[in-house]
């Protein structure tokens, strides 16, 4: 089963010699104190390497004391829940979003509305209709390379999105774990950079750039939100969210093996981004429509004609290929003409088999 839905790395991009060395190069240094309950918004010495490495790839200074390190972006999404909203209150996202999001938001009983977004991002004039009739706590946002739809927020969306979270006094939640996963050109300047004030929660993870099963991740935001971040039961309680593996993946940073390889990740993804553009082309031009993604992991296709979505999932499950299919990125039961594949996890060769087989479907 070639399986285009799944969005993460593949098996043969998890680093599995560079986290050998950095765990051997740990445990030469380490004393008892590295392994006790951690200060609550991550060791010190892992925020100064992580804002080290955040500064050389945003290219802006980052200060560590904006960073608050988590258990990966879906623990901070829903951490940031726990501080920031009550069950009733009101959260903005795109449409289409993120669609593991939504059980998160509606786990915190969160009342979740929808804004449309194109090529730029959030479509923040309808964001700014929609808060003359609404009062939200917080607005979701995939800012860089979204998911699923590819798209990036331009850089004027971005300052007005500020000034309307400042005005109306709701925080942003930018997820921004595709950052630094750019193949073509230089992205906007991350959220995690424009934190005058205090309306802004950046999310980064080292899922996407090192190994998902790591669970490490961070939160950069201003510095009275870090604070109230350290002030919840669960950080008193257990220290940070993950001290053992933060002590590794500092080793990795310091050494500079994260940095080779995440400048191998760009160029991998690159090489099947341009393969899973170019067999579309081929195969599926007469079916399909997309705008090639400049980073992330996704191509966002929109149906030429409508088509039975349940009935070509079917064909396409029978002929051993799977993809997302647009409905699941929708809070409204909306974009039913629309398919999301990932590339990440699969070769070249195994790209230009699963849209053959993809066409095959289609026909």
């Amino acid at each position: 089963m070639i399986n285009f839905g799944i969005g993460r790395p593949s098996a043969d991009l998890l680093p599995l010699d560079l986290l050998r060395q950095a765990s051997e190069e740990f445990f030469r240094v380490a004393e008892p104190h590295d392994i006790t309950y951690g200060r609550k918004e991550g060791d010190a010495r892992f925020t100064e390497s992580l804002a080290a490495f955040l500064e050389k790839n945003y290219g802006q200074q980052i200060r560590a004391d904006s960073l608050f390190l988590s258990g990966g972006a879906s623990q901070a999404l829903d951490y940031i829940c726990t501080q920031f909203s009550r069950p009733g209150d009101s959260i903005i996202v795109e449409e289409p979003c993120y669609f593991l999001a939504f059980q998160i938001f509606k786990d915190h009983g969160l009342n979740i509305i929808t804004v449309p977004l194109d090529r730029d991002g959030m479509d923040i004039d309808a964001l700014e209709a929609l808060l003359s009739r609404v009062k939200p706590a917080l607005v979701y946002t995939i800012p860089i390379y979204q998911n699923p739809s590819g798209c990036s927020m331009s850089a004027v969306r971005r300052k007005r999105l500020i000034a309307l979270s400042q005005e109306h006094d709701f925080l942003i939640v930018a997820d921004e774990v595709y950052q630094l996963l750019s193949y073509n050109g230089t992205p906007p300047a991350a959220f995690g950079t424009m934190l005058t004030g205090d309306t802004v929660l950046s999310v980064g993870s080292f899922s996407k750039i090192l190994a998902p099963g790591l669970r490490l991740g961070w939160i950069q935001t201003s510095n009275k939100r870090v604070r109230q971040l350290t002030e919840a039961g669960l950080v008193n309680s257990g220290g940070n969210m993950n001290q053992f593996t933060s002590m590794i993946v500092k080793q990795a940073l310091d050494s500079g093996l994260a940095q080779k390889h995440l400048v191998e990740l760009r160029t991998i993804y690159s090489e099947r981004v341009n393969t899973m553009d170019a067999t579309l082309r081929e195969q599926l031009s007469d079916h399909v429509s997309w705008t090639k993604p400049e980073g992330g992991y996704f191509f966002w296709l929109k149906l030429i004609k409508h088509v039975d979505m349940k009935a070509l999932q079917e064909r396409a499950s029978a002929l051993q290929v799977g993809f997302h299919p647009g409905a699941l990125f929708s809070n409204n039961d909306g974009m039913q003409g629309y398919i999301r594949l990932s590339f990440a996890y699969y070769k070249q060769e195994s790209i230009r088999q699963g849209i053959a087989q993809l066409k095959t479907a289609f026909e």
